[in-house]
């Protein structure tokens, strides 16, 4: 019973960063909603893109719930754990609708374990360099990075891009929208790993930047909601306006 009534402990007034875990774990919550009551609206076709958007917001408001009560629980502490299963669930399904939205023109199982693998390769040996092997983070924040950086290849230049551009005007735009998702709103991730390093990275840290004061849950809380339900509305847009 105590630790039901745990994740019923109050949230400050002024603690703003267990308000945005707060308004994260409901924007998600409601953007799953509408994603799942919307899927008998859609045409049969891209009925699995907007189930995949509402599991995407669907995991990380579950996820989000928790983290907020760690952060409260621990007194502040960042639920770095809890986030990294977060994202290793949802960003590989986020790779997943590229090649769902590719996948009239073409696209081959091939391409959705080249994202699904990228993806996994970038988060594992982002957490490693976070948190198991922080003495070693420049090492493995180079191996993140080259999965993330391959991941916006394939995006923007790869098969991801051809196969959109083949497909339709409708999916041309929409991979273009969700590609600059992956390249600007991702970037707060890879800013995180380098300012959250004891003492930054490559002379980069929180003080240099300015942010010294700034809890960079904050950010992640922002950017995780900006990021997973924006993805989903580009996607649903396109349910609605693709007629290929």
């Amino acid at each position: 019973m105590k630790a039901i009534l745990l994740n019923f402990m109050p949230i400050a007034g002024d603690n703003y960063v267990a308000f945005t875990f707060f308004i994260g774990t409901m924007a998600m919550m409601a953007a799953s909603v509408f994603f799942f009551f919307e899927i008998g609206n859609t045409e049969k076709s891209w009925r699995t893109s907007v189930l995949v958007s509402g599991l995407i917001t669907f995991i990380a408001a579950v996820h989000y719930y928790y983290m907020r009560d760690y952060n409260l629980q621990s007194g502040g502490e960042s639920p770095t754990f809890f986030r990294y299963v977060d994202w290793l669930l949802t960003v590989p399904l986020m790779c997943v609708e590229f090649y769902l939205i590719t996948r009239k023109a073409g696209a081959q199982k091939s391409l959705l374990w080249k994202l699904i693998f990228a993806s996994v390769v970038m988060l594992v040996t982002g957490y490693f360099g976070e948190t198991i092997y922080n003495t070693q983070s420049v090492f493995w924040g180079v191996i993140s990075s080259l999965a993330y950086f391959y991941i916006v290849y394939l995006i923007w230049f790869g098969d991801v891009a051809k196969l959109a551009v083949a497909s339709s005007p409708a999916v041309a735009a929409a991979n273009k929208t969700l590609g600059w998702f992956v390249l600007v709103g991702w970037a707060i991730y890879p800013l995180g790993y380098i300012v959250g390093t004891p003492g930054g990275l490559f002379g980069v840290s929180a003080d240099s930047l300015g942010i010294g004061g700034l809890n960079m849950d904050v950010i992640y809380n922002i950017g995780d909601a900006v990021n997973k339900i924006g993805f989903g509305l580009v996607i649903y847009g396109l349910s609605r306006s693709d007629n290929h």
